[in-house]
Parts: structure tokens; sequence; C-alpha cells
């Protein structure tokens, strides 16, 4: 069977540079940083005070004041995303079948505000104060559901959940969908609004997060010396795949096109990754032979670099494993030093500095990376951008459960 090729026609953002792939991409290329003290809920008895809020997020400047009510926070930074995506596409789905359209959509935990906040109402108030809209706001498959409600979308609706994966594993399921003739479009990405109470405090207690409260912008510092943890984020990544044909008769403009995906399990630990990145290892090399190409073609990874002392070095063991000699012409970044990490929602807003950096010509700096740590030793593009042809780019998301998901894309030419 023919399969048809994948192209990206539509992006959308909502990052701690606020609502805009603009706003995002201008930050990332001038090296600046999104994160803060936290000021969404009181953090005083808390060891961890910094994150990735969204400023001054106001849902009702862009969707119906009615719709915001029914929705979980992690829902409407969907729809803020997915509506800047869809529009820059240029679809008009009063010339479309909309059974032709799909929405696969990720997010690792989902309406986890709904939820802490329904909580309180019942152990405060009693069970008749719970409201009545708790369920359809905290699913994770909400933000799925409501974007085909939006844009009349009538093919297949999933959710993925696949931690911190989800958002990769979702455009990989969407990719398939098109390539297979499925769909023509899908509306894909992920979103997370986990930047709560409870998370904070049960991420903490796993001591997974940076306790740089004195400056904050400088917390998230991916394969630095320094680096004591991720800085928990919230945050959309939204965009539009399509089948090559529908996009050029419609005279859509393609902004890149994607080739490869893949995705493995460590089957090792619920929350560690493994130590020398074999799984991570795996999916990079299946992602890069589904391409159909080899390791000397791809010169730019977007990686999945949380600030982890862990995590980072398994990943670049990861990447070494799968370039070996090829790495020294390979050039790797996190756009985590800039926005912290968004779970379930990264993996979107990764393709999208990835597919700017492709069609821009320049890759963006991993922030705050003054001295590598032990283990750290790629290039790592400290600090400043760097102009580079970026004919091919490799995505990477990792998440708790050992999820490996790796999606390479191409310039479009």
């Amino acid at each position: 069977m023919t399969q048809r090729r994948v192209v990206i026609t539509g992006m959308g953002a909502v990052t701690p540079f606020g609502v805009g792939v603009g706003p995002y991409w201008d930050a990332l290329i001038e090296g600046r940083s999104g994160l803060s003290a936290i000021s969404l809920f009181d953090v005083s008895g808390y060891g961890v005070r910094v994150g990735g809020e969204i400023p001054s997020f106001d849902p009702a400047k862009h969707i119906d004041r009615k719709q915001v009510k029914r929705m979980d926070r992690f829902t409407q930074l969907a729809m803020v995303a997915a509506s800047e995506a869809f529009e820059s596409s240029g679809l008009d789905m009063n010339r479309e079948n909309p059974r032709r359209m799909a929405v696969v959509f990720g997010s690792g935990i989902g309406g986890l505000n709904e939820l802490e906040q329904q909580h309180a109402r019942l152990t405060e108030k009693g069970p008749t104060k719970v409201s009545a809209f708790t369920i359809p706001k905290l699913m994770v498959n909400a933000a799925s559901g409501n974007l085909s409600i939006a844009f009349g979308a009538k093919g297949e609706s999933i959710a993925v959940s696949t931690a911190c994966a989800s958002a990769t594993n979702a455009m990989g399921l969407a990719m398939k969908y098109v390539k297979r003739g499925l769909a023509d479009m899908v509306i894909t990405g992920g979103s997370e609004a986990a930047l709560t109470p409870l998370a904070l405090a049960a991420f903490s207690s796993m001591k997974a997060l940076s306790m740089n409260n004195d400056d904050p912008t400088r917390a998230s510092r991916p394969f630095d010396k320094k680096r004591d943890g991720f800085v928990l984020a919230e945050g959309a990544g939204a965009l539009v795949f399509e089948d090559i044909d529908h996009a050029k008769n419609r005279g859509a403009t393609i902004l890149a096109e994607v080739v490869g995906f893949a995705s493995t399990s460590d089957a090792e630990h619920i929350t560690q990754p493994s130590e020398e990145g074999v799984g991570a290892a795996e999916a990079m090399r299946l992602a890069i032979e589904s391409a159909g190409i080899t390791i000397d073609d791809v010169e730019y990874v977007n990686a999945h670099g949380t600030s982890t002392p862990l995590g980072d070095v398994a990943e670049t063991r990861a990447i070494r494993k799968v370039f070996g000699q090829a790495t020294k012409n390979l050039v790797v970044s996190s756009t985590k030093s800039a926005v912290g990490h968004s779970l379930g929602a990264s993996g979107g807003m990764e393709l999208i500095a990835m597919v700017q950096g492709i069609r821009n010509k320049v890759v963006p700096p991993t922030i705050n990376l003054d001295e590598p740590g032990e283990g750290c030793d790629l290039d790592y593009c400290p600090n400043t951008a760097r102009d580079l042809h970026i004919r091919y780019a490799m995505s990477n998301s990792f998440g708790f459960g050992g999820h490996n998901a790796c999606i390479v894309a191409r310039e479009f030419v």
C-alpha cells in the first residue's frame, strides 16, 4: 500500500511567554526565560516556589464565556492553541468533509485542577455541592472531545496519555492516520495545566523539582553541572497535520514535512529512566529508520532535556548510542531551559520550536548552561541561538511509565 506524505500546515502555542507561536519563538531565540515565582496559588508552605505559569491568561478572550466555565484549564489551553493552529492552516470546514478530519490530542494528567477544587468542595461543603461538570471537565479526553466539537471534526477523536510523552505519541498516531489514509487532516499536539497545589506537592515529595527559588529564570538548566531538577510548567502546543496532496490542492502554506516516528518502552521502572538510555536509543533509531534516512542526515535534536540529574545523562548516553561518530556533527538543545517542563504538552511545544528552527535556519539555545555536568558531553548549543540550515531534525519525549517517543521532521522544499 502506498503511504501518503504528511505535512504540517498550522501551529498554535500557549506558553509561559503568553499566547501565540510568535512570542514563544522570539523569546526562545533571544535566550529569555519564561519562568517565575508561582502566583497561581499560595506556595508559602512549599519548598519549591518556582514554575512556568502562563501570564495573565484569560480564556474568555478566546473562548465563549459559557464554554470557559465548562472546561478545566488544560482544555482551555488546548482550545486556544488549536484555534491558532486551525486559523493559521487556512482550513475552511465549509469546504471540507468533516469526517476526514480527526483529533488526536495528548495530556499526561488532564483536569487535575478541577479534581482538586471539587474534592475540596466535597470535604468542606458536602456531596450536594460538587459540580455537575466535574467529570466532563477532569476527564483526560475533555480536550480532544471539545476540539472535535469546536472545529466540527467528525473523524476519530482520540486522547493519548503517556505522561511526558503524551503529545509526541499523539502526533505519532496523527501521522499514522494521515499516512494510512484514515484522515486527510488531524488536529494534534498536547496540553497540560498541572501547576496545581497537589501536583507541586507530589513532585516535590519525589525530589524531582528544582529548588532554585531565589533565581527562577535560572532554575531550569538542562545538562548543566548545577541542575537540580525540573521546573513544573503549564502550556499547550497544537499542530495541523495534513495529507500533502490535500494541502497542495487547497493552496495551503506547508511549514514542514513529518517523516518519521517511533515509540518504545523501557519496561524497567515506573519513574526512573533506563540509566544507559537503552529504550530511548531504540526509539530514536527506529524513528530515523522509519523516516528512510541515516544518522548522518539528522542535524538537530530537540532534546527531552528536563534538567534532572539522571535524565539528562541518560538521554546523552542514548544519543551517543544512536549517532556514534556522527555525534560530532550533531547539535542538541533543550527548550525546556526557557519554558520548564509542561509534562504531556511538552512534545507539541517542542515540535513547534523544531519546525520554527527548520524554517528560520536557526537552533534555539539551551539557556543557563554555564558548565556541562559530568556525562553531559554533547554540543548543546549553550545560551545563544545558532544559525544552521536544518534539513532533518528529531524531537525526543520520554515519560514516567518508561514511555519513549521520537518524531522526525524535515525541511519542505
